[in-house]
């Protein structure tokens, strides 16, 4: 028996960003005010998403050369 594959969705919530990086909301806030932020889309009702490749993409930028 397989198991169905779970995908991810494409696009995180801002608390889904902030749990995962383990910062608060404010620090967030913080960052898209300073534009260190990755890209976010503005839906309908005024709630942001960040579409998981421009989380990808905007980790690898910070990433430090060893």
């Amino acid at each position: 028996m397989t198991l169905p594959i779970r995908r991810l969705p494409d696009k995180l919530t801002i608390d889904e960003f902030c749990a995962d990086l383990a910062i608060s909301r404010s620090t967030f806030y913080d960052w898209r005010k300073k534009g260190t932020a990755p890209r976010c889309i503005r839906i309908p009702n005024g709630a942001l998403r960040i579409r998981r490749a421009d989380y990808e993409n905007w980790l690898t930028d910070r990433e430090e050369r060893a």
